[in-house]
């Protein structure tokens, strides 16, 4: 009894410490969202997933368009790969903030600090203000 009591608690401590990530995740070079939190998801459509070019480094845009009446404040970071889908940056980036007003679209857009990253994928969730 006592083993399994310490199991739980050990299990409950891990999760508590897990980082908050639910939301979506937009994959660049499969051009595939996936969803973690179905009601974000139903409130925003990513309408377009490109990866472009500047200086000798990559460039990833990810277009959003509002399908809800109020405001939607969200987070996004991006983390950049390499072309054998190896991580490139040893540090994510910060959370950046982003207001996506109802009815409205914005862009989301990085570019990869370091060459050799030419795919990338952005994690989106909602925060509370």
């Amino acid at each position: 009894m006592k083993k399994w009591l310490g199991a739980l608690i050990a299990i409950g401590l891990l999760a508590g410490c897990a980082e908050n990530t639910a939301g979506l995740q937009v994959d660049g070079a499969n051009q595939q969202v996936l969803f973690g939190d179905h009601v974000l998801g139903d409130r925003l459509r990513v309408e377009d997933i490109t990866t472009t070019q500047l200086n000798g480094h990559a460039r990833g845009v990810v277009r959003l368009t509002s399908h809800y009446k109020g405001d939607q404040f969200i987070q996004y970071r991006f983390y950049w790969y390499d072309a054998q889908g190896l991580e490139v940056n040893t540090r994510p980036s910060a959370w950046q903030q982003a207001i996506v007003r109802g009815g409205e679209g914005i862009t989301l857009s990085e570019v990869s600090i370091k060459p050799n990253g030419t795919q990338f994928r952005v994690q989106i969730r909602q925060f509370n203000q």
